[in-house]
């Protein structure tokens, strides 16, 4: 079974910046992507920013050229780097790991239990 835990969320001012890591357990976190979802109150969960194992990125154009997504798979750690943080970059971040389940078979979600980002103005 894998486990994520996400760390490093808080109360910022509008401008500044904060680090948000997602560390797993097990083998398969690091040969699968990983991406990063947000929650804001009363929102729908959206993705924001992805990295496949080879560490290809891609993101959201809400946070394209703010926000940065890396990972360090000795570690077993995905980290988003976020600046310039916006009122509306105020939400819950979720980690998220997909692992594929075979050839047409689609692919199963793993998720941790979030942290919390405010971004007060």
């Amino acid at each position: 079974q894998v486990q994520l835990v996400e760390s490093g969320g808080g109360l910022v001012q509008a401008g500044e910046s904060l680090t948000l890591s997602c560390t797993g357990s097990g083998s398969i976190f690091s040969i699968n992507a990983v991406g990063w979802y947000r929650q804001a109150p009363g929102k729908q969960r959206e993705w924001v920013a992805f990295i496949t194992s080879g560490g290809s990125t891609n993101y959201a154009d809400s946070v394209k050229g703010r926000f940065t997504i890396s990972r360090d798979n000795v570690k077993n750690t995905v980290y988003l780097q976020m600046a310039s943080l916006k009122r509306e970059d105020t939400g819950v971040y979720y980690c998220n790991l997909k692992v594929p389940q075979g050839p047409g078979r689609g692919w199963y979600d793993y998720w941790g239990p979030g942290t919390q980002v405010t971004v007060s103005s």
